[in-house]
């Protein structure tokens, strides 16, 4: 797969990023390289080789869930700077 300088234009879209021509290429370069080391390993034969779920045998030691009391609604909206009946009012972050 060739990754080129429409790939890296659609991508930064995606993203929200704006690049200069040198980052462009820097970053499509840097793109292809990922690209080519995965393509490498697909070429690796894993016949018989068991599915690798978890690094470690480590495991996720959680608490048990607890009810607590908490800040009301009315109470959370009333300390926020701005709301409208049950919602936070927020700056708009996305243009389009």
């Amino acid at each position: 797969m060739e990754i080129d300088g429409n790939m890296v234009d659609q991508l930064a879209h995606l993203a929200r990023l704006r690049f200069d021509d040198a980052e462009k290429e820097s970053i499509r370069q840097d793109l292809q390289k990922m690209v080519a080391f995965v393509e490498k390993l697909k070429e690796v034969d894993t016949t018989g080789v068991e599915p690798l779920l978890h690094i470690g045998d480590a495991a996720n030691v959680l608490r048990e869930d607890e009810v607590r009391g908490s800040v009301s609604r009315e109470e959370a909206l009333r300390n926020a700077p701005a709301a409208d009946t049950a919602f936070f009012k927020v700056p708009k972050v996305i243009k389009k």
